[in-house]
């Protein structure tokens, strides 16, 4: 038998800082909330749910393993970084920080390098 769900788990020092953060956005509810943890799902249950739990030691390196978030997917040129600046903005009122923008190089399209209130990174893509 293989396993095909999966839920992606952040451990982080406030739980109930990060993960309000995430359902903001990805547009996700919340389905668990306590003191060391707090989940989030999809309220159409397609994506993975998020699950972001309390550990003692802080963030030390960069993530091995990021979230990409797709907001201008199938946008090119100006049009595309009008998209991630729009979603930038938006996500800075909430917390984030913004990273590099790495502009379309004939290869990959544009996308900006964020962190969330903790410092993980993520891309919007």
């Amino acid at each position: 038998m293989t396993s095909k769900d999966f839920q992606v788990t952040f451990d982080c020092a406030e739980p109930q800082r990060v993960g309000p953060f995430w359902c903001e956005v990805l547009g996700y509810e919340a389905t668990v909330s306590t003191e060391t943890a707090f989940a989030c799902a999809d309220p159409g249950g397609v994506r993975p749910r998020l699950l972001f739990l309390r550990v003692p030691e802080g963030k030390v390196v960069k993530n091995r393993v990021h979230l990409d978030v797709r907001v201008g997917t199938g946008l090119v040129g100006q049009e595309r970084l009008d998209a991630l600046e729009a979603e930038c903005v938006r996500l800075e009122a909430l917390g984030a920080k913004r990273g590099i923008l790495l502009v379309a190089d004939g290869v990959n399209e544009s996308c900006q390098n964020m962190q969330d209130p903790e410092g993980n990174e993520f891309c919007l893509d």
